[in-house]
Formats: structure tokens, sequence, C-alpha cells
């Protein structure tokens, strides 16, 4: 099916054109025209597949602009997302589906400028985007309003799930017009029991739309596993890259600290790299995706952090340097490639300490991922770095320390450097062990008699002398009947 064929508005066909989509994926065809339609829609398929285009342009085609603001900074339409790099994401697809439509959108998330977001949102929006925690945040200061909310999405709901938010998701829907009065849709990549229940919670009888639900990854991303020992995984890695020359590729790593040293081998070998994790800044995280983007960067190494919610044109390579401890990250991770029809590799290796994951990532995806064995041609030597490269790198590491510990104690972790006590907020909560503790006056012990200075060393003395007293004996005979017994004779 063609866009051309569900009639929508010739501004958000306008849009549609200006993002180059041409026909409808699959959970687009199942949902778009239910969504039109104006029913509630609980729509489950695989990462990729365009469920963000999906309830955009349901958005931008049931709004229409108003001639004035809504009354007290009230959106419209409101997008629940349970990271901040979806939110960014929704909101970049967002200004292109809605260049021409008139509506103003926003994100709102942690990690940055805090009074600049609030700001902008005072200013009035059409259609908000956003974390569960900022949201409320700015809710309880009523910096915005939700009376007059015609639209929800609940984005990545089995997400919200994990990450603890949904909590957060409830109190938001209590708060909202009634499920009669507003169009509800909740997008997530699987519709399990928990997720269901929250729909028929909150949702006016949504209909259940399941694309490929016994297949969780997406057919057209090319899967292999390599069994490596941990200390050969960077010569293979270095290897496949070699071979394969990926334009535009992400690599997944388990640790930060792992990855900013496997970032620091391969810029040293020749594949210019670079690191995101929960650790950087949102600003930071924020340029550097912006360079992988654009091209600047052609492999990012990332944490979890990164594995849901990024959309990126081209990721033709994910290589999974460490199996993922959870099996449904493993399913996002390599939906990072073979985004929107494209065709991808995913290349993950299994080493004796994360081994022991790929038997529930094989359970979870229903299958068994294909095995090769690698000749000894790929594994690549790794360059060994000079007395120069060494001192540059111990000098990187030593600011990177610094960086973490200043951005640790900012957040309320270590502060004073390596090993000191935790830094606290000035308003916090004082501990028991910080409480002031309550003095006993000291009580003078009264003098004894006979000690006209009435001292402590002379009434000590006295004591003494009278403990001696009670302990000495009487001298002389012992008194009849007293002593020790004898036996009587034997007759």
């Amino acid at each position: 099916m063609r866009f051309e064929e569900l009639k929508l508005s010739d501004t958000v066909m306008k849009g549609i054109e200006g993002a180059g989509f041409a026909s409808l994926t699959p959970v687009q065809e199942a949902a778009l025209p239910i969504a039109l339609s104006g029913k509630d829609v609980a729509a489950q398929a695989q990462t990729g597949t365009g469920k963000t285009a999906a309830f955009l342009i349901t958005i931008f085609n049931r709004l229409k602009p108003l001639p004035e603001p809504m009354p007290g900074r009230a959106p419209r339409a409101i997008i629940i997302a349970p990271t901040r790099e979806l939110a960014v994401q929704i909101l970049a697809d967002a200004e292109v589906l809605g260049e021409f439509t008139g509506l103003t959108c926003l994100a709102v998330y942690g990690g940055v400028d805090y009074q600049k977001q609030k700001d902008d949102l005072e200013k009035g929006v059409d259609v908000l985007v956003g974390t569960p925690g900022r949201l409320i945040d700015y809710y309880k200061q009523k910096v915005f309003s939700l009376k007059y909310i015609e639209v929800l999405v609940v984005d990545e709901a089995d997400r919200m799930f994990d990450m603890g938010f949904i909590a957060d998701i409830r109190y938001m829907l209590r708060r909202i017009p009634p499920f009669d009065l507003r169009q509800s849709m909740l997008f997530s990549a699987t519709l399990s029991y928990r997720v269901m229940e929250l729909a028929y919670e909150h949702m006016n009888n949504p209909e259940k739309v399941a694309i490929n639900p016994e297949q969780m990854t997406v057919e057209k991303v090319e899967q292999a596993l390599f069994h490596v020992g941990r200390a050969e995984k960077l010569s293979l890695l270095l290897g496949l890259l070699t071979k394969e020359a990926p334009k535009r590729s992400m690599l997944f790593i388990n640790t930060k600290r792992e990855a900013e040293k496997v970032v620091e081998r391969l810029n040293r070998n020749g594949f210019p790299a670079e690191v995101i994790s929960g650790d950087i800044e949102q600003k930071k995280r924020l340029k550097i995706l912006a360079r992988f983007k654009s091209g600047e960067i052609p492999m990012l190494v990332a944490t979890d952090v990164a594995s849901r919610g990024l959309h990126v044109d081209g990721v033709t390579h994910v290589f999974n340097y460490d199996l993922p401890q959870d099996a449904e990250d493993y399913v996002h991770r390599i939906g990072r490639t073979a985004r929107a029809g494209a065709t991808g590799k995913a290349y993950s290796f299994a080493d004796e300490q994360y081994v022991f994951s790929l038997e529930a990532i094989e359970q979870y995806i229903g299958m068994k991922i294909p095995v090769q064995w690698p000749d000894e041609d790929m594994f690549v030597r790794e360059r060994r770095r000079t007395p120069e490269e060494r001192k540059a790198d111990a000098e990187r590491d030593r600011a990177r320390r610094e960086e973490r510990m200043a951005l640790e104690a900012r957040r309320g972790g270590r502060g004073g450097g390596r090993g000191g006590p935790p830094a606290r907020p000035q308003n916090a909560r004082p501990r028991p062990d910080d409480r002031p503790r309550p003095v006993r006056a000291e009580v003078p012990k009264p003098a004894v008699s006979g000690d006209p200075a009435g001292t402590p060393g002379a009434a000590g003395e006295a004591e003494k002398k009278k403990r001696r007293r009670r302990r000495k004996k009487p001298a002389g005979p012992k008194p009849e009947g007293t002593g020790t017994l004898t036996p009587a004779p034997l007759p």
C-alpha cells in the first residue's frame, strides 16, 4: 500500500514526501487505517519497522492548527518515551513529518538545561514528547496542563515496565481526559499480559495489531555467531572490519570501561570510533550521535543505553562484542540495522565470560544463531603502542578519571578524589551518624570524709584503703567450730 491511498491531508503528505517515504511498512499498513479512523490501537512489531511514523502521521492528520494557543499552555498530544535518546529521535522524526502542518513540537528529558526546557514549554506546544520523570516534574510545577490532551501515545511500553516507570505512567494517565474523550495508541515490541492490562485499563477497547509476533528479529538481518576467547575478540573484530569495510556500524559492549578501552585500541589501529555510555553528559552524548548520523564517525561503540530508540540510516553492521545479559537487549541491539526495509548484518562474539547468556537469547528469539568458525586469516594482529602513545593514553585516562569523578561529585557520588567520602547535597536529610549527639554533663563524685581537699585523687586513695581493710584477715587462733573438717579415726 502507498500513502496516497490513505487520503491524508495535503500538509501531512508533504511531510511524508520530504521524509522520503513511498510505501507503508507492514505495521503501518495494519495500524494506520485503524488509527486514522479515530480508534485506539495497541500495536506489536519488531524494532525498526516504522512504528514511530505510524503514530506521528496519525497525530498530524488529526490535529489542526489553532488560531490561538490552548489556555494554560496545554499540549494537545503527548508522547511518552522511556529513554532520552528515544525522545530525541521521536522529536527529530516529528519535525520532518510535521514540517508543513503548522504544529509546534517539543521534547523534554533529563540531562540537559532544565530552565531552557521549562521556558520553551511555557511558551506553549501542540505535540509534547518526553520521559516520564521530566514530564511529571514540570506538571507538578504547573508548567503545563493535561486537561486538553486529544491524543496519547505510549511508546516502548514493555520497556516502561522493565525500567520501573509504570507507576509514573499510571500517574499521568489518571490526570488526562477520560479514555472516551481522547485517542490512545500503545506501541511495543512485545504485547505481554502486563502491557495489555495497561491497555485495557486506560484505553477505549483498543484493537490489537501484531506483526509476526512469533518472530522476534527482523528477517533481513543476517546473523552470525563466533565462539572466540576473550583475549582474541579484538583481533577478530579488526579482521571483520578489514574484510567487511562497513561505512557505518555499531559495536555494543556491556561495560563502559571496556568500551573506552576498545575505542582507544580501535582508533590506534586505524578505525575511528567514539563511545557513548550512561556516564557521558547528555549534551556530549547528543553531539556524538549527531556526528555519527552525519557520517563523521564511521563506528559508534555503546553500552545498552543506545540499544533502543536510535534510528540511524545506513547502519549496515552491528557487532555484539559482548553478548547481552538480557535476552531482549539482543533483539534491540541488532535492530539498529536493517531498518525500514533495508538489509544488514549482525555479528556476535561468545567468549568464556558471556557465553552463558546464549541459551536464553536463542530461546527468546526462537531460533539458533548460525555459528561461523573463523579461519586464521580472519584474525588481524593488533598494532602495538609506541612510548609516545602510551604516555598520551595515560594522560587521556587521567583526564577521563577526573571528568568521571567530577561528574559523580555533581550527581552526589564520590567527591574530593578517588576513594574519598561521598559528597552529599546540602539539602539532604542528615543520616544518623551526622546528627549531633547530646552531651552528657559530668557529675563530680562526692568528696570522701577526711579528705579536706575533696579532690578525685584523694577520694580514690581513701576508697582503696577501705577495700584493703575489708580483705585483711584477723590474726590469732580460730574459734571452736571453725576450720577444716577432719575425718574420725576408724575403729
